[in-house]
């Protein structure tokens, strides 16, 4: 298994520099002294933004969006998580009509929002109206799903081939997106690299679609950058990944790398976080952001070690639209109900999870 699966993103804020200049120009500036005595409710300057803490509300797929469109129920849900100097990070945007996915559950329903033009944000505006006077910042996902299926054959049945053409334009559906999102009046967006989405099949696979009914794995090179024993790369699999990459940073610039952590070691042991992103710590000179299976406990620990800038929480933050208070008081959490996770009720599971001083269930 892979140690962690990349999320990169980007922020308002366009390079003035050349992109090697820039990026050795903008890392070095963004380079912070980690105090002994920083934890999770420190204050952190993120590039031009002043974050009131380091928990953050990581991108959720919930599928709610009807009509590929965002609702005002999906507006209440973040409005329920804004708070003075939050980090909000809306979940998955398709980049495109044709982005929405293939051959999966949640692609069946048109329940992610398409970043088509200004307008399909219209619903957002009083939000972030709000976050705007809060000082919470917030963020766009971009996500393409899946690369086109042939619904002739059964529902879960393997991709079609993508031929390499649809390459550039699919690079250019993340750049427009990233430009709309903005000119909605995001702060910046985020490029979801992981859980299976096109740009992690590039990573895993060197060719979508099958040979020998059998997935090519990027884990299957041999020493000598072959694979299976044959097959050159030659930067096929990362390619799509760079220029995507590219597109939005000459776009908006960049600000932050987050990163998810295995679901589980090598050895089977799945207690407790893995820490396995070290490397990429160091490789990264910016603001870095961790993700998966953590606690307050464990989020304290690696904020005072270093180990990260920020803290995202997904299933914790569904559940307590008030995690950072909640955190703060050393209060107890409700209990989320894993079973309303993909479902598209517009309150069960979603909107409806309750705040400290209403009844809660501790878990």
């Amino acid at each position: 298994m892979l140690p962690s699966e990349l999320l990169i993103f980007h922020q308002q804020q366009k390079l003035s520099l050349t992109p090697i200049e820039g990026r050795a120009a903008l890392l070095d500036s963004w380079s912070q002294d980690m105090e002994d005595t920083a934890d999770l409710l420190t204050p952190y300057k993120m590039g031009e933004f002043n974050l009131a803490h380091r928990v953050v509300l990581a991108p959720v797929t919930r599928c709610r969006s009807y009509e590929n469109l965002a609702q005002p129920h999906n507006a209440l849900y973040y409005e329920q998580r804004a708070a003075p100097g939050v980090l909000l990070i809306a979940e998955a945007s398709a980049v495109s009509e044709t982005a929405t996915g293939s051959g999966t559950r949640a692609a069946s329903h048109p329940l992610l929002v398409v970043i088509k033009c200004f307008s399909h944000f219209i619903i957002y505006t009083p939000l972030l109206l709000l976050c705007d006077f809060l000082s919470s910042r917030f963020w766009n996902s971009l996500v393409h799903s899946h690369i086109k299926i042939d619904y002739n054959v059964a529902e879960f049945g393997a991709p079609t081939r993508m031929d390499p053409e649809e390459i550039p334009q699919m690079v250019m559906d993340f750049r427009v997106a990233a430009r709309n999102a903005i000119g909605a009046g995001f702060d910046g967006v985020e490029i979801h690299a992981a859980n299976g989405f096109l740009i992690n099949q590039f990573w895993w696979f060197l060719d979508i679609g099958r040979v020998n009914s059998q997935p090519l794995r990027l884990d299957q090179l041999t020493k000598d950058n072959q694979l299976n024993g044959g097959s050159s790369l030659d930067n096929a699999c990362c390619r799509f990944a760079t220029d995507v990459v590219a597109a939005v940073v000459d776009e908006l610039g960049v600000l932050y790398c987050h990163m998810v952590e295995p679901r589980k070691c090598i050895n089977g042991d799945n207690n407790g976080v893995p820490h396995r992103l070290s490397l990429f710590r160091k490789a990264f000179r910016g603001t870095f952001i961790v993700n998966g299976g953590y606690d307050r406990e464990e989020g304290d620990r690696v904020i005072r070690d270093g180990y990260a800038d920020l803290v995202s929480y997904g299933r914790l933050f569904l559940a307590n639209p008030d995690l950072p208070e909640r955190f703060r008081k050393k209060a107890g959490l409700n209990k989320y109900d894993r079973s309303t996770f993909y479902t598209s009720d517009p309150v069960v599971g979603y909107t409806d999870y309750p705040f400290l001083g209403q009844e809660t269930q501790v878990a």
